[in-house]
């Protein structure tokens, strides 16, 4: 991963891949060689460095925008970084362009100019593409497709080299760092979600939902930390319901390796204003509170791997 110090409020991000058809690179990881525990978080839907092209290209930009965008998930994310200590890795390139929580063939072939679903593989991977939201987004509900035009296979193929082959190469590389180091490491996944909706017979709709695909991605004892941790101070929580993960916590937890994997979905309500739009009072308070939550997770992940857990994988 080449490493560019390319923005000027901190020389120590280190800038990987590039975004087609601008200057810029696809993510940013701040890699905090001295972190005090075990933990990676990760940011992959909260990039806002759109090329021109790609602005054009969308029937409405702004309403894309803020449906797609986990909004300014990564400035939350980034404070609960500096006060735990860990490092971050953070996409710069926009969910519209690639969605780096799927998998490289989750494409919706319709939306590829010459292609069909008929002319391709089957796979399984195709289930969230056939409701619109792939590998490259192309509908929103209520609303559409979003795009004008159809993508070529030769912009697909350079969004993939470009975003999420060294994205997901990055975040490997660095948790196989930290386990090695560790015998340990956990992957704290940051995402945002709209306010969601309450169901019947139900008294508090969460404002957290922590997703390890059904204790898959991650040891059980850490996600039950999590959720007593959010409840003793207040915040209904759910767990894998509605959202338990998705690629990033599929390919790169391991547990029976040390490598676990959990993903947040944090309420928008809590850290933007009452539009939604732009950062909130809440997001310095709901920083503190993850950043305790993190590096207590980090320490237990720690722990587990001190009790023996994965002395084999490790050494």
């Amino acid at each position: 991963m080449p490493a560019k110090n390319l923005d000027n409020d901190d020389s120590s991000l280190v800038h990987g891949g590039f975004i087609s058809g601008s200057d810029k690179p696809a993510f940013a990881m701040s890699p905090a060689p001295n972190a005090p525990v075990p933990v990676l978080i990760a940011v992959p839907h909260a990039g806002r460095d759109y090329p021109a092209h790609v602005l054009d290209s969308l029937r409405e930009p702004r309403f894309a925008q803020l449906r797609l965008e986990d909004r300014y998930v990564d400035r939350l994310a980034r404070e609960v970084a500096s006060a735990a200590g860990v490092p971050i890795i953070t996409a710069r390139a926009p969910r519209a362009m690639l969605d780096l929580n799927r998998a490289r063939d989750d494409v919706d072939w319709g939306m590829i100019a010459g292609k069909s679903p008929g002319e391709v593989p089957h796979s399984q991977a195709n289930r969230r593409s056939r409701s619109g939201l792939g590998l490259v987004p192309r509908r929103l509900p209520g609303f559409g497709d979003i795009w004008k035009n159809h993508l070529t296979q030769a912009e697909l193929d350079e969004r993939i080299e470009g975003i999420h082959r060294p994205y997901h190469a990055s975040l490997a590389q660095k948790l196989e760092r930290i386990r090695d180091e560790w015998g340990a490491a956990l992957l704290v996944d940051f995402h945002s979600m709209p306010p969601l909706k309450r169901r019947p017979g139900e008294h508090q709709v969460a404002r957290f939902v922590l997703g390890d695909r059904f204790g898959a991605s991650c040891d059980g004892s850490l996600t039950a930390y999590a959720l007593r941790s959010l409840q003793a101070q207040g915040w209904p929580v759910a767990h894998n319901r509605p959202y338990s993960g998705g690629f990033v916590l599929d390919h790169h937890s391991a547990p029976n390796r040390g490598i676990h994997a959990l993903q947040f979905e944090i309420c928008r309500s809590t850290y933007l204003d009452k539009n939604l739009d732009q950062p909130g009072d809440g997001l310095a308070p709901v920083a503190a509170l993850m950043a305790t939550l993190v590096r207590d997770l980090g320490a237990a992940t720690a722990r587990l791997a001190q009790r023996g857990h994965y002395a084999q994988a490790a050494e």
